[in-house]
């Protein structure tokens, strides 16, 4: 087949974010298929214009210079979404082949796809990362009436246009459900571990930790992701300023960037814990992320509690798995149910940092339960979240689509 795959935010290892459609499309490159990618650069060298193309990994990637950041004014994203919108229909109309895949967020990502779909009388099928407009409007990043109408406007059309739909959890699956679209057009293929790129030696987690002095051999808590609104990092700084009191050698690293940065940082002062025991990192590219998540004792996949996110398909999750770390989330649905189901780390409760620290506390010091816990993610990440059982799923789902066109 040749497969068109829209994703506006593409990223390879080499890059800042989540690689998920890198490993999907390389995979189904060496599974014979022809793989073009539709993206953008969001970060262009000065003066670019126009349509680039490279080869990653037999991926031919078609790159649109649309700069963009999470801490853009959400007017600002808008208008990337839109220009990216426009000029990657054209784009997606010019290369023709088998199918369209189109991967959301952002939900725009749907226009291509149709325009795609319909100009060459080629099949799409929709990937749902995000019930999205349903977390934008929970949070308040889009408030106006007329917004909101043309956004679940959008939505719909998306679910409409489609021949089939991917979702990347149950409670996704639910909520496309809930839009009208019935079971049988949609496949659930959540978010995947490569476990061979992050299962690294334990010498590259003792390197990282070398490198700083207030690290050494202490108890490490980590966050590793966007410092967005959704994100609610500020939960983690309140904890860190609870286990002050509690064990002071326990050390919070927040790595990461976001519109809620600086916030984040007048937090921490505020709360006299900056540099103290909570220390905040740059972000780092994905291919650097295994290293960093060997050296941490538990990883943390936050989110602020808002409805819909319970029904995510987090990165930091299943990047914990692949690297066969402890887990601690706040938040509840099907990621809680399998931390609970498969123990392999923590449920903390989202209102009540100070019984989260005391979750830890009594964890961080427990060798048995870590060695436990770690093995256990990795287990589960092998055999049940593995990128190539992902990409497989995936290939068969678009072979069938081709098939009943």
């Amino acid at each position: 087949m040749k497969i068109i795959y829209l994703h506006q935010y593409f990223n390879t290892p080499s890059m800042h974010g989540g690689t998920r459609s890198y490993e999907l499309a390389r995979r189904l490159v060496g599974m014979g298929h022809e793989v073009h990618m539709v993206t953008s650069d969001t970060q262009p060298s000065p003066g670019a214009k126009g349509w680039r193309v490279s080869n990653e990994s037999g991926i031919r990637v078609h790159w649109l210079p649309v700069p963009y950041s999470n801490s853009m004014q959400y007017t600002d994203r808008m208008r990337a979404f839109g220009h990216f919108a426009v000029n990657s229909a054209h784009r997606a109309t010019q290369l023709t082949g088998d199918v369209v895949f189109a991967t959301s967020t952002p939900l725009t990502i749907a226009v291509p796809g149709i325009f795609a779909s319909r100009w060459n009388r080629k099949p799409m099928v929709f990937e749902v990362r995000d019930l999205w407009p349903a977390i934008p409007i929970a949070v308040g990043a889009l408030k106006s009436r007329p917004a909101i109408v043309a956004a679940q406007m959008l939505e719909r059309a998306a679910y409409a246009g489609a021949a089939h739909i991917v979702a990347l959890s149950p409670g996704m699956k639910a909520g496309v459900e809930a839009a009208g679209v019935s079971s049988e057009k949609i496949t659930v293929i959540p978010n995947l571990c490569d476990p061979e790129r992050f299962q690294v030696p334990t010498s590259a987690g003792a390197e990282f930790r070398q490198k700083y002095s207030w690290l050494g051999d202490r108890p490490m808590v980590l966050y590793a992701g966007t410092l967005g609104l959704v994100n609610g990092v500020d939960y983690l700084v309140r904890i860190a300023a609870d286990m002050v009191k509690r064990d002071p050698e326990v050390r919070f690293v927040i790595m990461g960037q976001g519109r809620e940065e600086s916030t984040l940082h007048t937090l921490a002062d505020r709360l006299g814990v900056r540099e103290r025991n909570l220390f905040f990192l740059p972000s780092v590219p994905k291919a650097e992320v295994p290293k960093v998540l060997s050296a941490a004792t538990i990883a943390t996949s936050l989110f602020t509690d808002v409805p819909g996110m319970q029904d995510n398909s987090a990165n930091k999750f299943f990047d914990a798995l692949a690297a066969g770390r402890p887990l601690a989330l706040n938040y509840g649905g099907w990621q809680a149910e399998l931390v609970e189901q498969e123990q392999f780390g923590l449920c903390l409760p989202s209102k009540d940092p100070t019984a989260a620290s005391e979750l830890l506390a009594n964890r961080l010091r427990d060798p048995q339960w870590l060695a436990d816990a770690g093995a256990r993610a990795r287990q589960l990440g092998q055999e049940r979240f593995s990128a190539d059982t992902a990409a497989r799923r995936l290939s068969a789902v678009l072979q069938q689509v081709v098939a009943n066109a």
